[in-house]
């Protein structure tokens, strides 16, 4: 499956007492899917995946991949601190169907380069699903180069980047190595629409949980190379963009998608949106059904 367009990083919903919430995974999974989005990613970041047990994410993951049915991609997050245990969790993710693994930067210890060379072409070799990388250094305190990602490239099993840090010569970079095996995606929503622009293939996205359909219209333009277009959407999403950094992801989508009925909430240490946000968040949710509307005009 080609890896292009809007994929979005799934939140995932838990019930009032903590617990996964499968109704309500069910309802945000058939919202993305009549949004339009081109993927979706299971239990990375925004999906807490780091407070999820075992079963939980084999739940999760098997139940999207039903649901799906093989129309998107079914990306996984298993990127973990330790090479051994993340070739494990890319095992875990391809047993329960799905057809990519999204493995960020070893978070907390800090390789060198040549670590993560070393660490990526491993799981490439042995963990049994195509391998996109994720560097967001802002959350691991790990920067993955553009020379690196070149050596990494030309793996035949290491197929695309998500890349988080959307400033031009870093994404200029990276547009040298894209090819046909090889696609360079934005993890960052508020310069999506202008990587794209550059000639990015797609977005990784958080805002699209809330906003399938607008987010799929703005990377839609954008691929068409519809300029105008393109930023008058980027234009209308950006209160979105800037909300959902409020606080640490995925704080403020999850609030966004609790008003919109899915989902009551996040995991320890992670709390609810504190109340300095309150308005601001219902002010925007009031706003997600029109513009969800309009994405399909």
């Amino acid at each position: 499956m080609s890896l292009s367009g809007l994929i979005t990083a799934l939140a995932t919903p838990f019930q009032a007492n903590g617990a996964l919430d499968p109704d309500a995974w069910q309802r945000l999974l058939h919202l993305q899917l009549e949004g339009g989005v081109h993927g979706v990613v299971v239990a990375g970041s925004t999906g807490e995946a780091a407070t999820l047990s075992d079963d939980e994410y084999d739940q999760l993951l098997r139940s999207a991949v039903k649901t799906v049915a093989g129309r998107v991609p079914v990306l996984a997050g298993t990127g973990l601190s330790g090479t051994a245990k993340t070739i494990e969790q890319t095992r875990r993710a391809a047993a329960n169907g799905a057809s990519h693994a999204l493995v960020v930067t070893p978070p907390y210890v800090r390789p060198t380069q040549a670590g993560l060379i070393a660490h990526y072409r491993a799981v490439a070799d042995q963990g049994g699903l195509p391998v996109i990388l994720y560097n967001v250094p802002g959350r691991t305190g790990c920067d993955m180069l553009p020379e690196t990602v070149a050596a990494l490239a030309a793996h035949p099993n290491i197929v695309a980047i998500k890349e988080a840090v959307g400033e031009t010569g870093r994404v200029q970079a990276l547009l040298a190595l894209r090819s046909a095996d090889f696609a360079v995606l934005s993890g960052d929503d508020g310069t999506a629409a202008r990587s794209i622009l550059s000639g990015m293939d797609g977005l990784i996205s958080v805002g699209s949980n809330a906003l399938p359909g607008a987010y799929r219209r703005m990377c839609d333009l954008a691929a068409a190379g519809e300029r105008d277009a393109a930023e008058a959407w980027d234009a209308r999403l950006q209160p979105f963009h800037e909300f959902c950094g409020v606080e640490p992801n995925p704080i403020p989508v999850k609030d966004l998608l609790r008003r919109i009925g899915i989902g009551h909430g996040l995991r320890l240490p992670l709390l609810p949106l504190s109340a300095a946000h309150q308005a601001a968040a219902e002010h925007l949710a009031t706003d997600i059904g029109a513009l969800e509307a309009l994405s399909n005009h």
